[in-house]
């Protein structure tokens, strides 16, 4: 994987730690953050984007408009999921899931889809990064406690977010690779219809919306702003780097999760967590070097 790739993939996986931890500490309605959030995305990024790409718009037909619709319906349905496995399990347990599960579909998607050869190098630091994330989700033991509502929970949740990832990241790798979408316009084109399909929602729920924004409205904001960053970050690498490749490294982001779940969140299993990060980050290097 080219350094300018991994270089983009790191500062994207701080980005999107940082966020999912501000989504756990919200403890809000899904459809309140997912409707707040997208509306600050489509107002921030808007002048940005029709700026720099408005241009490209005349030039999309209808392979173009079909990726930005699907990765708008894509999108929507893993924030929401998101937002419900955070509020019902542990993000120790649904995050580390669903970043296993989701790239480990993608790279297999990517590789049949877009043709990509994989190599020894690129298996092992996809095996290693699957094993980190079971690691920090607790191992064998996550198994043994099966049998709590709260664990059936976490995990039933973090695979759901993990077809989610899947889905989208070939849906969008598609969308910038093959049909030439700037990432910046197709992830703000994504962030408007998120905005637009929630919104008859969030009118249904005004009530528990003005409470939300009222009490969450920093995190809101935050992630509207930090969620597409990071997003556009992940979609850039893309474009100069196999997907097969980019969609594993990005789950750098559990070395930053893991000390956020078990120090500030009170999770707990620290030396579990580092264990599973040494474990990402050697994946990361193989990926990166072989």
């Amino acid at each position: 994987m080219p350094i300018e790739a991994l270089a983009l993939v790191l500062v994207a996986a701080c980005i999107h730690a940082t966020w999912n931890y501000w989504v756990k500490r919200a403890q809000v309605s899904g459809v309140s953050l997912v409707w707040a959030s997208s509306t600050v995305t489509a107002v921030l990024y808007a002048p940005i984007a029709l700026w720099f790409f408005g241009a490209q718009l005349l030039q999309f037909g209808p392979a173009q408009w079909l990726a930005v619709v699907a990765s708008g319906v894509l999108h929507t349905g893993y924030f929401l999921s998101l937002q419900r496995g955070y509020a019902a399990a542990d993000l120790s347990v649904v995050y580390p899931v669903a970043r296993g599960t989701g790239p480990l579909l993608a790279s297999i998607a990517a590789i049949i889809w877009f043709g990509e050869p994989p190599t020894p190098g690129s298996l092992a630091g996809l095996a290693l990064i699957v094993s980190g994330t079971f690691t920090i989700a607790g191992g064998w033991a996550l198994f043994r406690r099966i049998g709590t509502e709260r664990a059936r929970r976490g995990l039933a949740w973090g695979a759901l977010i993990g077809v989610f990832i899947a889905t989208y990241t070939i849906n969008d790798a598609r969308a910038v690779k093959l049909l030439a979408v700037a990432p910046l316009l197709f992830d703000w084109l994504a962030g408007l219809l998120r905005a637009i399909f929630l919104l008859p929602l969030a009118l249904r729920q005004r009530v528990a919306l003005r409470r939300d924004l009222v009490s969450s409205w920093r995190y809101m904001f935050g992630v509207g702003v930090l969620a597409p960053l990071g997003y556009i970050l992940v979609l850039t690498a893309m474009q100069i780097a196999p997907v097969s490749r980019v969609a594993p490294a990005r789950e750098v982001s559990m070395l930053l999760a893991a000390f956020l779940g078990a120090r500030m969140l009170g999770e707990g299993g620290l030396r579990r967590r580092l264990i599973g990060a040494a474990l990402i980050a050697g994946g990361v290097v193989s990926l990166t070097v072989w």
